[in-house]
């Protein structure tokens, strides 16, 4: 057994909600999971990561968890898991779920105890503080969702500490009952046969135990953000030196289990490729990490150079997983592009061709854009909150489009739970499988070429000079050496080879002719 099969893999994000809809309620579940694993299989994938499907009332859509060892009833049950996980793996993917460690919902049994009175035997489970003098919260640390990050809690007379929704207290990690009752979680899943575990919002672990102000950060164009979470330098609030001890609790318990690991997610605050180089360095932190940081630049040739430039600078002990779109951030191929077929493929391209292990988030292979939703059909509390500046994560969240000939896309034959949007019809996988140059017919062709590449999937990166619009590296392992290249923008580019490579017949990349790169091009060269 490869143990290390994470370096280098591909993995596929699900949100249960929207994948696939079994029972005619709008809203996707497990069941229908297992029923379009086909497709995912049939990507080339290695594994899927599956976001919540504990018990919650959702008020943040499962991030929210009140049971987590049960299954919500939107989502089927703990038997329809153990269907979707012997499925998974009958056709050779391995799964991972999500662990929401920092935080739960305030219907949890933990917190139902916790705020009934000081004095009950998980009273410090959570973090409470006494007031001020004049009855204001203890320090100014702001929730990422907006307002104050405490919440006056009567039947304690203390505030309680929440970096999201005040539905959402935070778990106090320093507390050995908590941490063994996490990993008694973590265990629970994994006797059940998971691969792993996404960890959730890593740099909310732990927080400066003295509960010292957060220093102001001025915007530097002196116009107020939208988000006055920008407003502080978050030194004590989070991201902590100390969180890499939770993080080797959970990496002990995966070592008892060969095969398993580990996804953190980073935040974008701070030095995020310090810390994901030190979460992911050696045999005692965890296995993987991603961050959002790399997600919210603009796109361009220099952009990129500059961002790969740092990520291999900078991550040299660890691994990074990266991903271009997520449940959390606008599609790429409307956040950086243009939407088009044409962009769609470059992404794919690139991110599928760059060192470490990846991340596709569904979707992302038929192309699909931003879901443009009014108001009244948001259910983000994200959104709603800071609307309409902000839009919040709704747009990236809608149903799959599965046929374009049924309703709803073949999502679901009640309401969906969001909108379909009509451009995404066009999109449907059922039209795009019959497409022999549809987007997600590129994703089949490149991720089968990508296996019979050593250097993409284990090799060296090393940046080359390019241009203003051609992204160019080096990727190199002991049995091959590639060229890539990577046209950024609409129109062609040209490019200067020198002696010795020669160009390689990779899926959906044409040859350069007259020294020209197709607009939003890719080519791939042997040395």
């Amino acid at each position: 057994m490869n143990h290390d099969w994470w370096r280098g893999a591909v993995l596929y994000h699900i949100i249960p909600r929207s994948f696939q809809d079994s029972d005619g309620d709008g809203i996707g579940d497990l069941a229908g999971i297992t029923a379009r694993l086909d497709h995912v299989a049939a990507l080339g994938v290695d594994a899927i990561w599956i976001s919540p499907f504990y018990a919650s009332p959702m008020e943040d859509f499962g991030y929210d968890v009140a049971d987590h060892c049960a299954v919500d009833p939107a989502f089927g049950s703990l038997a329809d898991f153990d269907r979707l996980l012997q499925r998974a793996h009958g056709l050779g993917l391995k799964l991972l779920i999500d662990l929401v460690w920092s935080h739960s919902s305030d219907r949890h049994p933990w917190f139902a105890a916790s705020r009934r009175s000081s004095g009950d035997a998980k009273a410090e489970w959570y973090v409470w503080a006494d007031a001020k003098a004049d009855g204001t919260p203890p320090n100014n640390w702001l929730s990422v969702f907006g307002g104050s990050a405490w919440t006056w809690e009567p039947r304690r007379r203390q505030y309680y500490l929440h970096h999201f929704l005040a539905s959402q207290p935070a778990l106090n990690l320093r507390h050995p009952e908590v941490l063994a009752a996490q990993e008694a979680v973590g265990q629970f899943w994994l006797d059940r046969g998971v691969d792993g575990f996404r960890l959730d919002a890593v740099d909310f672990l732990l927080h400066d135990a003295a509960l010292r102000d957060n220093p102001p950060r001025p915007p530097a164009d002196g116009v107020t953000p939208l988000k006055p979470f920008g407003l502080q330098h978050h030194r004590f609030d989070m991201a902590q030196a100390d969180a890499v001890a939770p993080m080797r609790r959970l990496r002990g318990l995966l070592a008892r289990y060969p095969g398993s690991t580990t996804v953190a997610e980073l935040s974008s605050e701070g030095d995020v490729l310090d810390r994901a180089n030190l979460y992911t360095a050696g045999e005692a932190a965890l296995h993987m990490a991603y961050t959002l940081r790399l997600m919210r630049r603009g796109f361009s040739a220099a952009l990129l150079r500059q961002a790969i430039g740092e990520v291999e600078a900078r991550v040299t002990d660890g691994w990074l997983c990266w991903a271009f779109s997520n449940h959390d951030v606008e599609r790429a191929v409307s956040r950086w592009g243009d939407g088009s077929p044409a962009f769609a493929k470059l992404l794919m391209a690139l991110l599928l061709s760059l060192r470490g292990s990846l991340c596709i988030y569904q979707g992302e292979e038929l192309g699909l854009t931003e879901a443009a939703l009014p108001f009244e059909a948001l259910r983000d509390p994200y959104g709603k909150a800071f609307w309409p500046e902000f839009k919040g994560r709704d747009g990236c969240r809608t149903p799959m489009p599965w046929s374009s000939g049924q309703p709803n896309a073949g999502f679901s034959p009640g309401r969906p739970w969001l909108p379909l949007p009509e451009a995404h019809l066009a999109l449907a996988r059922d039209g795009q499988a019959a497409d022999p140059h549809s987007v997600l017919n590129a994703y089949r062709r490149f991720l089968a070429w990508r296996k019979r590449q050593p250097a993409l999937r284990q090799g060296r990166l090393t940046l080359v000079p390019g241009s203003d619009a051609v992204l160019a590296f080096e990727r190199q392992s002991a049995e091959q050496r590639l060229l890539c290249l990577f046209n950024c923008r609409p129109g062609a580019a040209p490019i200067a080879l020198a002696e010795g490579w020669t160009w390689l017949d990779g899926p959906g990349c044409e040859r350069p002719a007259d020294g020209l790169l197709p607009g939003y091009g890719a080519a791939y060269f042997a040395g």
